[in-house]
């Protein structure tokens, strides 16, 4: 059975971490590529990390951690996960590195249909990505964990002619996503709907195109200090 821990849990237990639309992630600036290359042959010794669902990007500027646990049932944090993010927060103060949580983001597309069935094979194929595990009449993975994820999202109203529509959702830490909106809507974006922020806002440029500012926030109960009162 997986050892599932909420949000909130997580995050209280690795502080330089933030949770975002695929796992954990945390954003280890360095001064070069040696001092990247350097941090990635020491997390090549935690133990457990090769055999967990893990994700690092090596850029000069720094070096990008994601884990989360993935299997049939689940996608999601647990204890052991919270036990290897603070084995690699451990590593990276060992080498003079402290994560930089406004850096972290994640990108997912968003596909609507009438009814996803019908166009889930298509991009199936196109992409060559595969089904999810946990949610495979939903979402698509690039199984070489490389490109964006895709979750097709079954439309109330189609647009007209029957037709579909595509927009993207950008994941912030949630102290990030206020002043990404605000940036969004001063670069000449208008917003769609914001009922559920900050759990997430739409907003669209003046064509109509839209994309979603998420957050982790209500997914498993509000964060105190982003509670939503009325005002």
């Amino acid at each position: 059975m997986t050892d599932a821990i909420n949000i909130n849990d997580f995050l209280a237990g690795a502080a330089e971490w933030r949770i975002v639309s695929d796992g954990a992630v945390a954003f280890f600036p360095t001064g070069s590529l040696a001092d990247a290359a350097s941090f990635v042959d020491e997390l090549a010794k935690i133990t457990e990390l090769p055999e967990h669902n893990f994700g690092i990007d090596v850029r000069a500027e720094g070096v990008t951690v994601r884990i989360v646990t993935l299997n049939e049932s689940f996608m999601g944090m647990t204890a052991r996960d919270l036990e290897l993010a603070n084995q690699i927060s451990s590593v990276a103060r060992s080498l003079g590195l402290s994560a930089d949580p406004s850096k972290v983001q994640s990108l997912l597309v968003v596909p609507g249909a009438p009814n996803r069935a019908e166009v889930m094979p298509f991009w199936e194929a196109a992409l060559g990505y595969v089904r999810r595990p946990d949610s495979p009449d939903e979402d698509l993975i690039d199984p070489h964990d490389r490109g964006s994820a895709f979750w097709f999202e079954e439309m109330d109203e189609p647009r007209p002619g029957g037709l579909g529509a595509i927009h993207l959702a950008v994941w912030l830490p949630i102290e990030e996503a206020q002043a990404r909106v605000d940036a969004a809507l001063n670069a000449g974006g208008h917003l769609v709907r914001d009922d559920y922020a900050p759990a997430w806002w739409t907003l669209a440029d003046k064509y109509g195109n839209e994309i979603d500012i998420a957050t982790v926030a209500y997914r498993d109960g509000p964060p105190p200090e982003f509670q939503k009162t009325d005002s």
